[in-house]
């Protein structure tokens, strides 16, 4: 169906509907149903195919209640049922399979609940007016003023300096210890790291926005990303490396742009190549960390990066980071590294194997597994860095009266038109 089409209907919305595949259950759910002051006409019998039948011909309803008990994929199926729902459909699912992981996948991809069969009234009744308080509730951005926001680019001079280890490091601080929403975005889309450091699956969602990248919106963010914690999302991939992505970039562009209004931080882990493929994603970048290591080959990037970033995206805070320092070891100096780049390295991160092993054993972030490290401490210092770069440029915008969030005045409506008259589309390697 098509969001034209979809969005016509949007008047016509039912406050409820649901699609239970039992008798039994559905004579526990009318009586609460009626009891809500809704239509027990909207309790129809079938599952959740039944549901994506009906839903992809007409509007879906406020609070929509499906039943899984008859689905052999319950997790696929779901997906399929995101492509007819109307954006903001708050989705109570019912199952009779107890299985901890099913629960946590179908709230990581959106399910408002998940209730066990048998079904009682007090149980629904509970789900339903949560739901009602959800859908009700003011959605991101709709709230009294604006948050403000700020995105954070982490780029390595070289591979393997640690670019994607500072990045899931500073997400999880910014997310844990500042108490901030954020979102993770791994941009190495065939061998991205982010979601494995978490000890998470990467899903479909970031290839799937490369496709489509029309299908993205509030409700797809909300079903796509995978969630950490409470205030941490990853969008991440492991694409098939025997094809190709083929995309303009503007994909990656709406998704900042959802992120801004969902989240109070994005944090981009962001290869180098994607500087020259895709340069306009720097444009609403408030901190680039540039991560380097003490290496002849590091300081020639970083004076190639530095420069490329001062006409590209001379909007951008540059913050030097040191990283896997080793004293003694390493083939330049300290002294002579900064004459070289003509300017001082901001943060120096220790090199500890040790603690980096301990991450990967325990399936968490370098900082949330090695609390006590020196290179904790360090990349602590530069969270505060960067948050307080953040800091600055909102007060600077308040003196000034300036109404718009941290990412400014770039205009993504234009962005996208231009991109649709752009060359043909390059492939993401």
């Amino acid at each position: 169906m098509s969001a034209s089409l979809k969005s016509g209907m949007a008047g016509n919305r039912d406050a409820f509907a649901a699609y239970i595949c039992d008798d039994n259950a559905l004579d526990v759910l009318r009586p609460v149903v009626i009891e809500l002051g809704w239509q027990p006409e909207k309790c129809n019998k079938g599952g959740l195919r039944n549901a994506i039948q009906s839903l992809s011909v007409s509007a879906s309803p406020n609070i929509l209640m499906v039943d899984l008990s008859e689905s052999g994929d319950p997790l696929n199926d779901i997906n399929a049922l995101a492509e007819v729902c109307e954006p903001g459909t708050v989705v109570i699912a019912i199952g009779q399979v107890n299985d901890v992981r099913l629960y946590r996948d179908l709230l990581a991809s959106g399910i408002h609940d998940y209730l066990l069969k048998p079904l009682s009234a007090n149980m629904l009744r509970d789900s339903l007016n949560q739901a009602q308080a959800v859908f009700l509730a003011p959605r991101a951005g709709e709230a009294e003023g604006v948050k403000r926001h700020m995105s954070t680019a982490v780029i390595g001079t070289r591979g393997g300096v640690g670019a994607s280890t500072l990045a899931t490091s500073l997400a999880w601080l910014f997310a844990t210890e500042k108490h901030m929403p954020t979102a993770l975005l791994d941009l190495d889309v065939h061998f991205g790291t982010g979601a494995l450091a978490l000890d998470l699956e990467p899903g479909r969602g970031l290839t799937d926005a490369i496709d489509n990248p029309s299908r993205i919106d509030g409700l797809f963010i909300e079903r796509a990303m995978i969630r950490a914690s409470d205030n941490l999302a990853i969008l991440s991939a492991e694409a098939p490396i025997n094809h190709p992505l083929m995309t303009d970039g503007s994909a990656f562009v709406q998704l900042q742009e959802e992120f801004r209004h969902s989240f109070e931080m994005t944090v981009l882990d962001m290869p180098r190549n994607m500087m020259i493929n895709f340069p306009h994603l720097l444009n609403d970048i408030n901190v680039v960390v540039l991560a380097t290591e003490m290496s002849l080959a590091s300081a020639r990037d970083t004076i190639r990066i530095l420069s490329w970033l001062k006409t590209n995206a001379p909007h951008s805070h540059v913050v030097i980071a040191a990283n896997k320092v080793q004293p003694g070891a390493a083939e330049i100096s300290k002294a002579d590294f900064e004459a070289s780049i003509e300017r001082k390295i901001d943060v120096t991160i220790p090199y500890d194997q040790k603690a980096a092993a301990n991450a990967a054993k325990l399936g968490k972030t370098f900082v949330d597994a090695n609390s006590g490290a020196k290179a904790t401490g360090a990349i602590k210092q530069l969270c505060a860095r960067v948050i307080g770069i953040g800091t600055e440029e909102a007060d600077a915008a308040e003196e000034t009266g300036a109404k718009k969030s941290l990412l400014g005045g770039f205009d993504f409506k234009n962005l996208l038109a231009k991109k649709k008259d752009a060359p043909a589309a390059q492939p993401v390697e």
